[in-house]
């Protein structure tokens, strides 16, 4: 028996996978081929809601509960516009977990799914909201970091670490943002964490569908060409997005502008303005991961696409995280000794 077994065992429990390591939801990646692969080598898929079509989210469902031997989750964004369709057909399905992501969900919207024996997590950014999460019924959490890609909040790992996973153990509590190795995988079990969520890593392997040269822009790029966009206005508020910096992340900062000065002449609402925004990301996002438009494409990245090399085969990064993980964690144990 590895000594990781014991650290894995409460995340291992709770997705039914015999490694908690999940694959988190990127619109445009986390697609049939990439769960299907992280499935089948042990570890949890996560399907990317977005703002999906309902009749394709319906479909893409279908198709994971009839070719996946595994468990899996669907991940939804509560502020998008087409959440309440895809949460009733999520309540349809006999989907083993769901996922709240974007913003934080209502009681009912919690009690909604558990009444229909689906096992919910929501991502938590400060002991506060943890709290409130545990008493809607929320089965576990998932803390993000700032580190992390996408659609992120504005608190580091480190700091949500000390916040929120040292005081919590009513539920399980998995840990995203920056990880991108085995031997950090150990020291989050070692501090408490019953798994973890990668996405960056995940992009460049082999299975993702995503277009060579998204690929090759995450192989290029330095931590430090994660950037996160700034807010201008809190007239429009948006959730702050982590990408690589490019023409696109400049466009996005002129939209913004744009859209202020139409709220400023109430040429359009701070609604349609924000539908504006997201509308933008998951166009530019299509550009970017589908069509390898890279310049001009959203090139959504965690600042752990600083430690991608290569691309590797799905089993080959799951084998190559828990070997690790069992490496650091024996290496603790003769260091404690």
């Amino acid at each position: 028996m590895s000594i990781s077994d014991k650290f894995w065992k409460r995340g291992s429990d709770f997705l039914g996978v015999k490694y908690p390591i999940m694959a988190g939801a990127m619109t445009w990646i986390s697609d049939f081929e990439l769960a299907r692969a992280v499935s089948a080598n042990g570890a949890f898929p996560v399907l990317a809601g977005g703002n999906m079509d309902p009749d394709m989210f319906e479909k893409e469902i279908d198709r994971l509960s009839a070719g996946l031997t595994g468990p899996f989750a669907v991940n939804m964004i509560t502020i998008a516009p087409n959440f309440k369709k895809q949460y009733e057909i999520v309540r349809g399905k006999k989907i083993p977990i769901a996922i709240f992501a974007g913003n934080f969900p209502k009681k009912h919207d919690v009690e909604g799914l558990k009444e229909k024996g689906i096992k919910t997590m929501a991502f938590a950014s400060s002991g506060q909201i943890s709290d409130q999460m545990i008493r809607f019924g929320v089965d576990a959490l998932i803390l993000e970091g700032s580190e992390a890609g996408g659609h992120i909040g504005y608190v580091s790992t480190m700091i949500l670490l000390q916040q929120i996973l040292f005081h919590t153990n009513e539920v399980p509590v998995f840990i995203a943002g920056g990880i991108g190795t085995g031997k950090m995988i150990a020291h989050m079990l070692l501090m408490g964490a019953s798994g973890v969520q990668l996405g960056t890593r995940f992009v460049v392997s082999e299975e993702c569908t995503a277009h060579q040269k998204f690929k090759d822009a995450f192989i290029k790029a330095k931590a430090r060409h994660a950037i996160a966009t700034p807010q201008y206005d809190a007239r429009l508020p948006i959730v702050a997005v982590r990408a690589l910096k490019n023409r696109g992340t400049e466009n996005f900062g002129k939209l913004q502008l744009e859209l202020i000065l139409k709220l400023e002449k109430g040429e359009i609402t701070r609604e349609e303005a924000q539908f504006e925004v997201e509308r933008f990301w998951v166009g530019g996002l299509r550009k970017g991961v589908v069509d390898g438009d890279i310049e001009n494409g959203s090139l959504m990245a965690g600042q752990s696409v600083g430690l991608v090399e290569r691309v590797q085969p799905i089993k080959e990064i799951i084998e190559e995280l828990v070997a690790d993980t069992e490496k650091e964690l024996r290496a603790v144990q003769e260091k404690l000794n």
